[in-house]
């Protein structure tokens, strides 16, 4: 894919002659993002048990693709769960925060983003961007509680005997979402059994699940000053039924951009492996970390 029909055009000729590889490390996913000479080559994989032999196996994929080489690259930079794990002899890397990946990929995609949702696997944070930079101004995380992410989902889908991709369109298909009223995801699955126990349909389980998930976002979201435009990134991201739910629940309608937003960290990574390849100096903004158990 071109860089120019992708990035916001105020970025793309910053971009054009980047040679970079940003690999984003989550608790179930591992994103790549290349860019070369004014193209963009992505894949998306499982992570495996080992980050190193993954990241390895995702660059080798994508470099095979554009037709290089390892030693074609002029920089790497790892982000997410699995970062520590980036290192090459042949290149020079940089470790960088999720968070701020995410910011620097989101308002790269659109510059006018504010506001970022991002639901992984195991956590899920509001992000506050500096509009001006992209830098991060704020952002709170929950990494303590299951409910509000991938993992919380893919547990319920199981219990519904569905696949997690099928979970968000079951719930599409609701003609009365049933009530979850717990945010804590032991007392949520509880009241999975009991809903199903009172023969309530798949379709409207896990509209409600969806539903009580876009209300700890809620929750989690209030406590930054959330200002449009708004972009939902993550793993999650591309659940339909999460995307109607946040949506009804925050009353926002949610950017849009022409690269999937699971791979926004990744995009953000290759970003800063630009920037450091060029010798920009590089502030990743507000990095204090911030849980919430909310």
């Amino acid at each position: 894919m071109k860089l120019s029909e992708i990035l916001d055009p105020e970025f793309a000729q910053s971009l054009s002659n980047a040679r970079v590889v940003g690999v984003d490390i989550g608790s179930r996913a591992t994103k790549c993002v290349l860019l070369y000479d004014g193209e963009l080559f992505s894949t998306i994989v499982a992570s495996g048990v080992s980050s190193r032999k993954t990241a390895q196996e995702v660059i080798g994929k994508l470099l095979d693709e554009a037709g290089k080489k390892l030693t074609d690259l002029e920089y790497i930079v790892g982000t997410g769960y699995g970062r520590v794990a980036i290192e090459f002899d042949e290149v020079p890397g940089q470790m960088v925060t999720e968070i701020s990946c995410h910011a620097i990929g989101a308002h790269y995609l659109n510059k006018d983003t504010r506001t970022i949702i991002d639901i992984g696997g195991q956590d899920s944070k509001a992000i506050k961007l500096d509009p001006k930079t992209g830098r991060v101004a704020e952002f709170i995380m929950n990494d303590k509680c299951a409910a509000g992410t991938g993992r919380f989902l893919e547990k319920v889908a199981g219990m519904l005997e569905l696949k997690l991709e099928e979970l968000g369109e079951e719930a599409l298909k609701a003609e009365n979402p049933a009530q979850v009223s717990s945010q804590c995801v032991v007392f949520a699955e509880s009241e999975v059994v009991s809903l199903k126990a009172k023969g309530e349909s798949k379709a409207n389980i896990s509209a409600g699940i969806h539903y009580a998930t876009a209300r700890r976002v809620k929750s989690l979201i209030n406590r930054i000053d959330i200002q449009d435009t708004v972009l939902f990134t993550g793993g999650v991201s591309n659940n339909p039924g999460m995307h109607k739910a946040i949506e009804d629940v925050l009353r926002i309608t949610l950017g849009k951009t022409k690269l999937d937003l699971t791979l926004a960290g990744a995009l953000g990574a290759a970003i800063y492996a630009h920037k450091y390849a060029i010798g920009e100096s590089v502030e990743v903004g507000k990095e204090e970390k911030t849980d919430a158990a909310v």
